[in-house]
């Protein structure tokens, strides 16, 4: 259906005007201006012609069929106008005029009144409040952009309509082309899913696909449809709205929600998104994949004529993990016959200052046949001797038809202009310094990683769900969001994770009598759904060891307890094994509002607040993702075992993620959960839930 949108047969512009000031006769001239092949049909209640067509006073009496239409007229006036375009059978839309949901609640009536209109007539609409759509292949400009990009293989969608207009006028000046070019609006109805499913069937035309989104409004869907089409073409996307400050002007902008920053780049991870930074960063990316091969391993080569850059390179290469190549002996005694004596023949290959095309012609030809260099960066100082251009062409010639990728950087700008013309005619992408081309190296390493990860290998372990949906039930019926421990207790027994002997008590002597059964030393910690951090208040007390601590111990909390909060709920005091121990860390869930549950794994205990050494994944997690989850906290390696400590049962906190996942997937009224501590012990031993918190939805 996106096919009426992107190469229409024919298209109406709904509010063409004749006056060269106004936005309709822009967009007019634009589709105009651009080459559209097809048929064009301007929509003005009083002019006879515009730009030379014959007007028509509504979309219902254009005499032939209409596949698009470009509506720019007042807000107020749109529904009738899509009402009318439906009755016409038109089938898409691109609805450039303002004043939807991004002006407040009215707007956002109104907006959903075109909706509705849209989707009763089964039309497919781009926006409102956006500057439309470009799209190089059918040679349309529906747009009011100022510039018609050059034609390539980068897909572009935005959120930002003003950001398109920097962008093309920026690309315009680099020489970088596009296949599509869209400003998503307000995304009443396509969305960035849409168009990544859409974009993503469309291999011949687009090389790899680029997004600006500042909110994202189907989470599952988007991981869902990005884990397909990521296999098959690079998408990278930068994400706004990270911080607060940020999320609350995303908000104010399109009215979207911006999302949690751990969750997005969960998100992004889980599904082979390539996040950049920056802007700088997603063209950088962009060019390397739209004009290079991907890159088959993670093995650079180095050519430079002069030595400083060299070691930036290599130093920035080593941050991002990529590795030198190790040159075979055969290579450098090609280069030690061809190169003069100062010249360095291991890598980086340094061909020194006076080098001419020549040597460049040698260096490079020699990376690229060595069967141990996956890739080459060319580095490029101007030098008395230097031949920019003879060396851009000879760079060009070596690297035509190369299977292995090659980037480069010539730095400067002065002397070089000419050199970078020719690189970037040739698809040869260029970056100004070094780590920029190495970044971008990086993430086609990335890529090749994600497209030659196998399949998710998802579990479900046998639990008894029923009795957990009983125990919501009756919570909720109380009134009550948060579940007491006795409660949390049983939801992680149900799931199958393992907890220590507990009872809870509800005066001293039974506190005793309940600790000599469970045999000393306990624990005993208070039970009140209102005192969530039980040690910042003195509620937890450790060691106890006779009958006698047991009975003061029961005292000494339930009045601390008190004190801290008259009003809060006791339901007396628990009574606990107190296992041996182990490595303390924490598994905990919160629901973000765009992406569903997060799960969070990191150390545990009473530093997981300060330290904030916590990896993050979206559940449902596979095994892959609990594996990498556990390993990417930096004190994973006190796990693995460290001056002679043997290693923690690594295996049994990555089950625990697993079972976490499968509780949360399957009762989405979860919205809180703290495991912490989960106490891992040594391989092969298990792991012990100790404490556990559960909110559910109100």
């Amino acid at each position: 259906m996106l096919e009426a949108i992107f190469a229409p047969r024919s298209i109406a512009v709904v509010g063409a005007s004749p006056d060269p000031t106004k936005l309709g006769h822009r967009i007019l001239k634009n589709i105009l201006d651009a080459g559209y092949p097809g048929r064009i049909f301007p929509v003005h209640p009083g002019a006879s012609h515009i730009l030379g067509f014959p007007a028509y006073p509504s979309v219902e009496q254009v005499p032939e069929p209409v596949d698009l239409a470009v509506i720019v007229v007042p807000a107020t006036v749109v529904p009738n106008v899509a009402e009318a375009c439906g009755r016409a059978g038109v089938k898409g839309l691109v609805v450039i005029s303002a004043g939807f949901k991004e002006v407040g609640p009215e707007g956002r009536a109104l907006e959903m009144q075109l909706l509705e209109i849209v989707q009763r007539y089964g039309m497919r609409m781009i926006g409102p409040n956006c500057l439309g759509i470009i799209d190089t292949i059918t040679r349309l400009n529906a747009s009011f952009a100022a510039l018609y990009p050059h034609p390539g293989q980068i897909a572009f969608m935005s959120q930002s309509g003003a950001l398109c207009t920097a962008i093309l006028d920026w690309s315009k000046a680099q020489g970088i082309g596009f296949s599509r070019f869209v400003s998503l609006g307000n995304k009443a109805d396509v969305d960035e899913v849409t168009l990544l499913e859409a974009w993503g069937c469309d291999q011949a035309n687009n090389r790899v696909i680029l997004a600006y989104l500042e909110g994202i409004g189907n989470g599952d869907a988007f991981v869902a449809v990005a884990r397909r089409v990521t296999k098959r073409i690079p998408v990278i996307a930068i994400k706004s709205g990270a911080t607060q400050a940020g999320a609350r002007a995303a908000s104010s902008h399109t009215g979207a929600l911006a999302g949690a920053e751990h969750a997005c780049e969960a998100a992004f991870d889980q599904s082979g998104v390539l996040r950049a930074r920056s802007m700088q960063e997603l063209f950088d990316f962009a060019m390397a994949f739209a004009y290079q091969p991907l890159i088959p391993g993670n093995r650079l080569a180095i050519v430079t004529n002069a030595g400083g850059p060299g070691i930036i390179a290599t130093d920035a290469a080593e941050r991002i993990g990529l590795h030198l190549a190790e040159l075979t002996p055969a290579t450098m005694a090609a280069l030690r016959a061809a190169l003069p004596s100062t010249a360095s023949v291991s890598n980086p290959i340094d061909i020194i200052g006076d080098a001419r095309p020549d040597r460049y012609r040698v260096a490079l030809r020699a990376a690229l046949d060595d069967p141990y260099v996956d890739a080459v960066l060319v580095l490029f100082t101007p030098q008395a001797v230097s031949k920019p251009e003879d060396v851009a062409r000879t760079i060009v010639e070596v690297a035509a038809g190369s299977a292995k990728p090659v980037v480069t950087s010539f730095m400067g700008a002065a002397t070089i202009g000419e050199a970078l013309r020719i690189l970037n005619d040739h698809r040869i992408p260029n970056y100004a310094f070094p780590e920029r081309a190495i970044a971008a190296l990086g993430a086609m390493v990335a890529q090749r990683h994600w497209v030659e990860r196998p399949p998710e290998e998802y579990v479900r372990f046998d639990v008894d769900a029923e009795r957990v949906r009983a125990l919501f039930t009756r919570v909720c019926s109380e009134g009550r969001v948060e579940l007491g421990e006795l409660e949390a207790r049983e939801v992680i027994e149900a799931y199958g994770m393992r907890l220590p002997k507990s009872l809870l008590a509800q005066s001293p002597e039974e506190a005793a009598e309940i600790a000599a059964r469970l045999g000393f030393p306990v624990v005993m910690k208070i039970s009140s759904p209102d005192i969530l951090h039980k040690s910042d208040i003195g509620g937890v007390k450790l060691g106890i060891g006779d009958s006698a601590a047991a009975r003061d111990a029961y005292e000494l909390i339930e009045y601390r307890a008190r004190k801290y909060s008259r009003e809060a709920r006791i339901w007396g005091v628990l009574v606990q094994e107190q296992v041996r121990k182990g490595r303390e860390v924490l598994v905990g869930v919160s629901r973000d509002p765009q992406f569903g549950p997060l799960i969070a794994f990191g150390l545990g205990g009473i530093y997981v607040e300060a330290l904030r050494d916590v990896a993050f994944r979206l559940a449902p997690v596979s095994r892959q993702e609990a594996a990498e989850q556990v390993r990417a906290i930096r004190a994973f390696p006190l796990l693995r075992g460290v001056r002679g400590e043997p290693p923690a049962d690594i295996a049994a906190a990555e089950e625990v993620i697993l079972r976490v996942s499968q509780l949360v997937t399957d009762f989405p009224e979860i919205v809180e959960m703290d495991i912490n501590p989960l106490v891992v012990y040594n391989r092969g031993e298990g792991a012990t839930v100790l404490d556990a918190r559960i909110i559910l939805r109100g």
